[in-house]
This record gives C-alpha cells, structure tokens and sequence, in this order.
C-alpha cells in the first residue's frame, strides 16, 4: 500500500471520530469488524482479558418492555465468540450525567440477556467502553480507568471468576494532554495509536493535528488494520450522503451546548443577583432555587426537552413542567 491511500481527501475534510455518527459508521459496520476486534482487543488488553476473535453486531436498543419505560439506543454493541456483552459509547459533550448513564445502560443489556425459562447463572459478562471527549475525573490525570465490583476493606473482585461488570473511561482530553508531553509511545502500545486516529481531528476547533497524522502516517505502513481504518476514514468522509448526516449531527451537538452554556449561565447569573439582595443564608438558598427555575425556562425557551432540564438541575419531570408553566403563567 502507497502511502497515498492515506490522503485520498485533503485532511480537513475528514470526520471527526468523536461524533457519535462518524464513530458509529467507521467502528460499527459490519464490512469494518476486523477493525473493530482490533480496537476492542486495544482496550480490553489492560484488565488481561482473552482476546477477542469474533463480533456479532446485535440490536442497539434497551429498555422500554413496560409502557413507561425509558428506552436507550446505544452507539455500538457486539456480542464475542464467548457471549460476551460489549458496549461501546463516544460522547463527544459532558451533560453532567456520564456516570448514571453509564450503569444504566450496563444493568439494562446485563438484564436483558436473560430469556424465560433461562438461570441467574446464564448472564454473561458485561462490559460497557464510555469514550468522552471531556474531562470526567478531574482528580486523576489517568486517561483511561477501568471500575469493577470490589469488597471495600480487601479490595477482592466481587466475581473473580468471570467478571460480569467491566466499565472503562477513556478521557480523550487527557489522552491528547498526555501526547503533547510526550509520555506516550504508539509504536509500543496499540491502544494510543488507535485512540490518536479518533483525536487526530477536532471538530470543535476546526482543526487537524498534522503531527499525529504523520506519526500514524508511518505507523500505518506497518499496521494492516490501521491502513485499512484510514481506508474506510477516508472512504466515509468522502460520501456526500454520510457527509450530510455528519454535519447535522454535528451541528446538533453544539447547538445544545451552547444552549446548555447559555441556559446554566443565565440561571447563575438569576441566582447570584437574588442572593445578593437577600443577603442572608434564606437567600442564598433562595437564589439557588432561583437560578435552577431560570435555567429550566432559559432552556426550555432555547429548545431544551423536560428530560434534559430534568437531568441538568436534578429536578423531576413533573417539577421541570411545573416551573415551566409557573413561568408562562407569569408571562401572560
């Protein structure tokens, strides 16, 4: 292969791998799973699991069996030659909620394994990759942490022998930190060569790191899997369909964060004022009652859903609705 195969676009036409939907076409195609064992094995290589040899893609939905339930698509999930359960999730904005989302998302596909008439003793493991493109434990400057299930005075595995809960974070923001100190080598380890082709573009910044593209450049002459990933990266952008959807996808995601920053700044701002004219630790309280009833109503005005408001100030649904029309009546 040419080193040309890797430049068939120039490179700022290329997607960013941390939207979901680019992330979703290039890793979870069925045409793309020699690529996507590789990038699991990368990952899972760190907790001395077997490595896995086969995936089946199966149905990305959870929940919603009962009338009422919350029901979740999620971004990528495969079952391995051992009936393994792996779900794979890229979210590119921190809306407060990553850890919550996390657990829910591992009970329901570990619940849902289980079919009438099948044991407790049937549930396989379950392993859930959360990769985010934002700082979630500011306490540590790992950029990749795994979670168990540990007893709290000895630290022993809860399930040693099969290890039915497995969760990993990988902070992109910490991995492209770690790249430009210099602490990381690709050459030795394959997970940081595949995790720079996720952050080689940025598509907050409008940017392209030219120095990571010719360190994979180079890497990819004598890795088969990543010449073909570049291939497919390359392929994918180039698709005008599949470039359209990325770029509403896109402009989806920073839409609602801008509203999120506007939302929460408003309400700040609401809250400090009716502090400081209280004066008193009644008014503190109150402006902190203020500033979440603001920011609700900024955000609903700026086209936030009730589930979102619900989730941002830890009100309930039925409470966000109530604020919402106490405003509206307000209004009239």
């Amino acid at each position: 292969m040419s080193k040309r195969a890797l430049r068939r676009i120039p490179l700022e036409k290329l997607m960013d791998l941390k939207v979901d939907y680019a992330f979703k076409q290039l890793f979870g195609s069925e045409k793309n799973k020699e690529i996507t064992v590789v990038f699991l094995n990368a990952i899972l290589q760190k907790t001395g699991r077997d490595p896995i040899r086969e995936i089946v893609f199966i149905n990305q939905e959870v929940g919603g069996q009962f009338v009422g339930d919350k029901q979740s698509r999620l971004d990528i999930v495969v079952r391995t030659q051992t009936d393994d359960f792996i779900n794979i999730e890229m979210q590119l904005s921190n809306q407060n909620d990553m850890v919550k989302r996390t657990l829910y998302y591992w009970s329901r596909l570990f619940s849902e394994q289980l079919r009438r008439g099948e044991v407790y003793q049937d549930l396989r493991p379950t392993i859930t990759i959360n990769i985010c493109d934002f700082t979630l434990f500011s306490q540590t400057d790992y950029y990749h942490s795994t979670y168990h299930l540990y007893e709290d005075t000895v630290l022993k595995r809860l399930h040693p022998e099969d290890d039915v809960l497995e969760i990993h974070f990988i902070e992109m923001k910490k991995f492209i930190q770690a790249w430009h100190e210099e602490t990381l080598d690709p050459w030795d380890d394959l997970l940081v060569r595949w995790l720079l082709l996720l952050g080689m573009v940025d598509a907050r910044k409008q940017r392209v790191y030219d120095e990571i593209y010719k360190e994979l450049e180079a890497l990819a002459m004598k890795d088969e899997r990543l010449m073909e990933a570049f291939e497919a990266w390359d392929e994918l952008s180039a698709t005008p369909e599949m470039r359209m959807a990325y770029t509403s996808r896109l402009k989806t995601i920073l839409d609602t964060e801008s509203k999120l920053r506007y939302a929460m700044m408003k309400g700040e701002e609401k809250g400090r004022e009716k502090g400081r004219e209280e004066g008193r630790e009644e008014g503190r309280e109150e402006g902190i009652r203020e500033a979440n009833k603001n920011t609700i109503f900024n955000g609903y005005r700026n086209g936030l859903d009730v589930t979102t408001l619900s989730m941002l100030t830890g009100y309930s649904e039925k409470e966000v609705e109530n604020i919402i029309e106490s405003f509206e009546e307000e209004e009239e």
